[in-house]
């Protein structure tokens, strides 16, 4: 019988624990003496007298379409996303499409369309790109390969590194929508009022918390694995570990209902258009606050704090006991970006 570890499987995509051994173990070791060191979801490197905020993602979402969103939004808003939660303000990207024969023409333009949308929305241009034309059978339908640049944002010095104990977790609003709307989608499942995606951009989340730059120490947007594969990230290896609220997690009520009905654990299921920060209490305050005024940051909140428990991510659940929350071990949701 062959073993698991001679091929690569689904679950190596989703964010778990099999995803950070394939990119450990595989990918690092052989690049991971530059930029990619630590693993940023974009990588700040100098050119000339100026850095830049490098990054690149590819998209294979299935199904194209969903409630809140296509692949197309969801590449412009991933991309924008991977730069500003590195403190960087998103200018350029890149647009790469691989097409199946077959594609009918009008899920192209809609998908087209809503790139043209989705970059106008944030600020961003599409300065390059290339179209591949595959078989029948070789892709499923359109897959998308974006770049992303963009300009550092004063202020910000961003790292895992710099988390201290005391400071406090917060997430921009509700968690786990994208998943589950996508899941929703896939199968099928008719639910009234059901999942709406969260894909949409946080750059601008990003430039409200800028004055308050100091004092954050981590950003990063939780898209595969959710924000437990965040949060285990940030602590693996560390000093101090990280304390969730169970009351205080922010969960649409289409959302939860949905991941109840399934047994799914939204800690686990991803997001494409939230922030998870983590930084001083004062700044967290004011920090707040300027999110709160803004559309897409209404129902921010904080959710937790950072502990010398080191190395652990626990939720202090409703009941008054506390539970482990672990890496995905599996692939919960394949192909959700």
């Amino acid at each position: 019988m062959r073993r698991l570890d001679t091929a690569v499987q689904i679950a190596h995509g989703g964010g778990g624990e099999l995803s950070r051994n394939l990119i450990r173990d595989e990918i690092v070791t052989r690049f991971g003496d530059g930029p990619l060191a630590g693993l940023p979801d974009a990588a700040r490197v100098a050119v000339g007298r100026s850095d830049v905020i490098f990054t690149t993602d590819s998209y294979v979402v299935s199904p194209l379409e969903f409630p809140g969103g296509n692949i197309g939004s969801l590449a412009v808003h991933g991309t924008v996303n991977d730069i500003a939660v590195c403190g960087g303000r998103p200018l350029w990207l890149s647009l790469a499409l691989i097409l199946e024969e077959g594609l009918p023409f009008e899920i192209l333009r809609r998908v087209l369309d809503t790139i043209r949308t989705a970059a106008a929305a944030c600020g961003v241009r599409v300065a390059t790109g290339d179209t591949k034309v595959v078989a029948h059978g070789q892709c499923d339908g359109l897959f998308i390969n974006t770049a992303g640049l963009g300009e550092p944002i004063e202020g910000f010095k961003l790292g895992a590194g710099t988390i201290r104990p005391g400071d406090c977790v917060l997430a921009s609003g509700t968690l786990g929508d994208h998943g589950m709307a996508v899941l929703a989608a896939r199968h099928g499942i008719d639910i009234t009022a059901g999942p709406v995606s969260d894909s949409a951009p946080v750059h601008r989340l990003v430039e409200a918390a800028a004055p308050s730059a100091a004092g954050v120490r981590f950003m990063r947007d939780p898209t595969r694995g959710g924000p437990a594969a965040v949060l285990n990230e940030i602590v693996e290896s560390r000093s101090f570990g990280i304390l969730l609220r169970e009351a205080d997690l922010p969960f649409a009520a289409a959302t939860r209902s949905a991941a109840e009905l399934l047994g799914l654990d939204l800690l686990n299921i991803a997001c494409e258009g939230r922030l998870l920060m983590v930084c001083d209490p004062d700044a967290g305050e004011d920090i707040l606050a300027a999110w709160r005024r803004m559309p897409e940051g209404r129902q921010a909140c904080r959710i937790g704090d950072v502990t010398d428990q080191a190395g652990s991510v626990l939720l202090q659940t409703v009941m008054g006991g506390r539970r482990l929350v672990d890496l995905p071990q599996g692939e919960v949701l394949p192909r959700i970006c």
